[in-house]
């Protein structure tokens, strides 16, 4: 090795040495989360405890079979869901070549020449080489973004899972509730059929009046004009279940009216889900954390511009002259060294580039500890919202056994003569419309139950690597 080659690889290594202990800057993430939830749910004996492993399948807290179908459908055949976690698969992949600009890299090539007389043809044939060492960070910066498009794109998954979760389970309680819906508007427009011909009776024997048979078939027409509603929004319902489930149309039972119709209730819930769980489930915060990484990245990549480029060089030229092939031989000139890429006249650009990426980089911090404030609202807000609608339902159970009760009591006197039928006939109808806003309360309850684990970030990723990513970078 020459001497002049070897003093400058020594003149180098302290340069080296002090560029390779130079990290990206790492940003501290401390949020502040409160020690315990303010709108914590109900300890009575009837209460669930909800802890972090039900996020992974909350939806089973609903106790409906049915639904648990229908969801690990949704999950096996959704197209969207398919997308995001191809995604998720590709940026693994892209993971494994993060470095790769800071990898040696080896070129080969062959061409022909002529010198500047022309009287003499050259073939070259030449083996290069360059490696950049990503000194000063630059290695390190360019993984971290790799590692933050890979948690961003995990981010992705999870929020499309909760969403799809979400809307299996919104479609279905529709169709339940559409179901019973109509079952209920049957007996109701039977009802006020039966009203109407009594009122016609009275009116025919001179003991009614005309505005009754009015009112009659007013409420008569009304139950028809719901029953279309209903029918509408159940087949929309139903499609559109059909469509999250992959399929091309809805299955028969999801369009027919049932007495027999399940609408999944949620009961007490006793939270035990610390705040700080939303760290690691929240897709928003997940990616509010990627997006730190990325930030992160830039700024080490600008400030790592900042220094001299190290990278080493090499090349070996075979040159043999076609022209005078018989009075010279091939010749072979080896050639190894270092390169030194030094900003000067761009220093200013660069420098100003570092400080704008490092102010990027403290707005994504501002931005991940907004996210788990959210968060932490949106979990207060569905808990106040559950319990606001588990105190609707159960003042609607008590004004049902009221109504029930004074139902009964009109058919009893009815049964001793003691009232006519068309006397029992409103409260038996007042009673179907109460059930109605019932099975709406129920479903509006339920889904304040799926509003809560929406924001506890429920539906986390599978421990297990997806299909062929097995060989891919974690």
């Amino acid at each position: 090795m020459k001497p002049q080659f070897c003093k400058t690889l020594l003149m180098l290594a302290p340069v080296g040495l002090l560029a390779g202990c130079m990290t990206p800057p790492q940003p501290q993430l401390q949020p502040s989360t409160p020690a315990q939830w303010q709108q914590a749910g109900s300890s009575t004996p009837a209460a669930r405890a909800v802890q972090a492993s039900d996020l992974a399948a909350w939806w089973k807290l609903l106790g409906d079979p049915a639904l648990d179908k229908l969801v690990e459908q949704a999950l096996a055949q959704n197209l969207s869901l398919a997308q995001a976690q191809g995604r998720l698969q590709a940026q693994r992949i892209l993971l494994g070549i993060a470095t790769a600009s800071y990898k040696p890299e080896v070129t080969a090539g062959v061409r022909t020449l002529q010198d500047v007389a022309a009287l003499d043809s050259y073939f070259h044939a030449s083996l290069d080489m360059s490696w950049n060492l990503g000194l000063f960070g630059a290695y390190e910066s360019s993984e971290l973004d790799g590692q933050g498009q890979l948690l961003d794109a995990q981010a992705q998954l999870q929020a499309a899972q909760i969403q799809l979760v979400a809307n299996v389970v919104q479609r279905y309680l529709e169709i339940c509730v559409a179901q019973q819906q109509r079952f209920g508007l049957d007996q109701q427009m039977q009802l006020d059929a039966r009203r109407l011909q009594l009122q016609q009776v009275r009116v025919q024997q001179r003991i009614g009046s005309a505005e009754l048979v009015q009112q009659a078939s007013l409420d008569l027409n009304r139950s028809s004009g719901q029953e279309a509603e209903l029918l509408q929004h159940q087949a929309r319902a139903a499609h559109a279940l059909a469509a999250l489930l992959g399929q091309t149309e809805p299955d028969a039972a999801w369009l027919a009216a049932s007495g027999t119709a399940h609408i999944p209730s949620a009961t007490a819930l006793n939270l035990q889900v610390l705040p700080a769980e939303l760290l690691r489930s929240r897709p928003a915060i997940l990616a509010a954390e990627a997006a730190v990484q990325r930030a992160a990245a830039a700024a080490g990549l600008s400030t790592a511009a900042l220094y001299p480029r190290f990278a080493l060089g090499g090349s070996l030229l075979y040159a043999y002259n076609l022209t005078q092939n018989r009075r010279s031989s091939s010749n072979l000139v080896p050639m190894l060294g270092p390169v030194i890429d030094i900003p000067l006249f761009d220093w200013g650009r660069r420098r100003a580039q570092a400080d704008a990426d490092d102010l990027q980089m403290n707005n994504a911090v501002k931005a991940y500890r907004q996210s788990v404030l959210d968060g932490v609202a949106d979990v207060e807000t569905a808990l106040a919202g559950l319990r606001a609608q588990q105190q609707r339902q159960q003042s609607l159970d008590a004004q049902t056994r009221l109504l029930r009760s004074r139902a009964q009591q009109l058919q009893r006197r009815q049964a001793l003569g003691l009232a006519s039928e068309l006397d029992t006939v409103e409260p038996r109808r007042q009673l179907l419309l109460h059930e109605s806003q019932q099975r709406v309360a129920q479903a509006a309850q339920t889904l304040a139950f799926v509003a809560l684990f929406q924001a506890l970030g429920g539906a986390p990723l599978p421990a297990q690597p997806l299909p062929g990513t097995e060989g891919a970078a974690p």
